[in-house]
Order: structure tokens, then sequence, then C-alpha cells
């Protein structure tokens, strides 16, 4: 099982070689940022869903963006600790690890489908469409598939799930990382494991990518609303001024309406963001995810060492 050390102290060396970074730097307009995010499925669906937001920031400030695939979210954390990513893309928890342990960002925005829609999604409990589990309750003696150790949707708010129903992490069930959400689901329909955690629209991106066949797996459980990934600007690097102008660059021009008129998108259709986000990134602040720190409290995550 991952432990908090891979997470935060001993996860700095290799996170920040896993990014290809080394001594600590600041940036301003003219130079080059840095941009990382955490895997939710392929380093290169990652990297391409997120062309769009970095081109948005390279034009309007005038600084060139190096987009780094991280291998996990310690990367992501340790890098910006490190003062060698200078905007990132978080999970709320790996947000939260991050922010309480030290780490000087700030949140930007996060995506939604519907400007007039706040920020949120779900944690889904999947199981194969033969199975006979047909709820939490039913896991006991079960192999399990979870994301990471620092995953939202991936572990935290499934572990508050399974303690509401009386399930021990640690005696009733065989836990397996995957990873990514992709893994964990692609894991599931292998066989490797008997229920398997994931955000709630993986499912539908594997199924239309061919990985997983329509209908082979099927929802037990799903979560309370969860406050969205938010993009971060790390303010130990970036200058305030650098700073500002990518949180006002990505709460007012980070969206598909906006992207087409910078004529970064040919069309609001064609025009691909992280998560197949259909509108396009709000506004957020740190208080929005007290409820994150909250799950901690309850919890009592080991992943949550750090946090508070």
């Amino acid at each position: 099982m991952t432990t908090p050390s891979r997470i935060l102290a001993a996860g700095a060396v290799t996170a920040l070689a896993s990014l290809g970074l080394a001594a600590c730097g600041s940036a301003s307009a003219g130079e080059t940022i840095t941009f990382a995010a955490v895997p939710a499925e392929s380093s290169a669906t990652l990297e391409q869903t997120f062309g769009n937001i970095t081109e948005l920031i390279e034009q309007e400030t005038g600084v060139t963006v190096e987009f780094q695939n991280a291998s996990d979210y310690a990367a992501v954390i340790e890098g910006m600790r490190a003062g060698q990513v200078d905007v990132g893309s978080f999970g709320p928890f790996s947000y939260v690890i991050a922010k309480d342990s030290g780490v000087d960002i700030d949140p930007v925005a996060a995506p939604t489908n519907d400007p007039g829609v706040t920020p949120a999604y779900t944690s889904l409990a999947y199981v194969r469409q033969d199975s006979d589990i047909r709820s939490l309750e039913d896991l006991p003696g079960t192999t399990v598939c979870f994301v990471d150790q620092a995953s939202t949707s991936g572990f935290l708010v499934p572990m508050k799930g399974l303690m509401d129903v009386g399930v021990d992490m640690d005696a009733d069930i065989e836990q397996i990382l995957a990873g990514g959400h992709d893994a964990s689901l692609l894991s599931l329909d292998s066989g490797s494991c008997d229920v398997a955690f994931a955000h709630d629209t993986m499912l539908t991106t594997l199924e239309e990518s061919g990985q997983i066949e329509p209908g082979a797996l099927r929802a037990v459980w799903e979560s309370d609303p969860i406050p969205e990934d938010p993009i971060t600007v790390n303010t130990g690097s970036l200058s305030p001024e650098l700073a500002e102008q990518i949180t006002t660059v990505i709460r007012e021009k980070a969206n598909k309406p906006a992207l087409v008129e910078a004529g970064i998108c040919e069309s609001e259709e064609d025009c691909a963001l992280p998560e197949e986000t259909e509108w396009g990134y709000l506004a957020v602040e740190d208080s929005d995810f007290d409820s994150i720190r909250q799950l901690c409290d309850v919890t009592q995550a080991q992943a949550c060492a750090s946090v508070g």
C-alpha cells in the first residue's frame, strides 16, 4: 500500500525526476514556465486535452509553456514545492495535501460543463455486468481497485463511502492501487479486481475509445458531489504580476466560446478540454475545498497526515 512518505517526503526526488526537472528557478513573462497535470488517463490524451489551455496562456502572457505529464500525484505536489512546476492541475484532495503541507499555491479555476453550474463531479464504484455485487455492503472478501492514495474520487471519497456502510478497508477487502482512473476500470474489466472506483466520466471515455465494451461494467454506488479539479498557480515560483495574469486569463478565457474567439479553436464542437469538459473553467477559492479537509477529519486517511 502507498504511504504518506511516498506521496510527500520520499516522493520529492522521484517526483522531480519523473518530471525531468532539476534546480529551483523563477519564471516571468518572456521566459519558459512548466504546466503539469496529474494522470486521470493516458499521457498522450492528457497532453492533447490541455493543449488549448497551455496555448491560451502563451498567447495571453508571452511566456512559453512546457507541458509535463506527471507520473503520479506526488510528482506535481513535489514539483510545485521545489518551484519547478509553475501551473498545475490537481485533484481536489492532492490540492489540499499540497496547500496544507506548505506549498505556495493558489487555486485558480475548475472545469464545468455549464457556466451556470458550480464545478463538481462524483465518484462511482463499478463491477462487471455479471457480478453478484449490488452495493458497497457486498464488498467484504473482494479485491477492490482504487486509483492512488492522493486521489479524491479514486480513494478518499470511496474510503468514506466504505466507512459509512461498516466496511473496513484494511481488514475486509484486498486493495489494489491502479495508478489512474482508466487503469482502475481496465483492471476491473480484465478481471484483476472485483470492484473499481473511478470518477464519473471515465467509463464513458473508455467505452467511446473502444477500450471497454459498452455495458460490460455497471455502477453499484455513486458519491455526493465533489469539488472539481482545480488549476493552481505557484506563487512561490511565479512573479506576483505573472501569477495574477495567468489567473485572470484562465478564469476569463479558458472556455470554449472564448477559445474560439481567440482563434485557438476552430469551433466549440472541436475544442478539446481536459476530462471532456463541455464548456470551460470557473473561478474557485481555497475555501471551496474545505469539504475535502472535513473528509480527512472523518476518515483519518494516511495521505491526510500533512493536512491541517
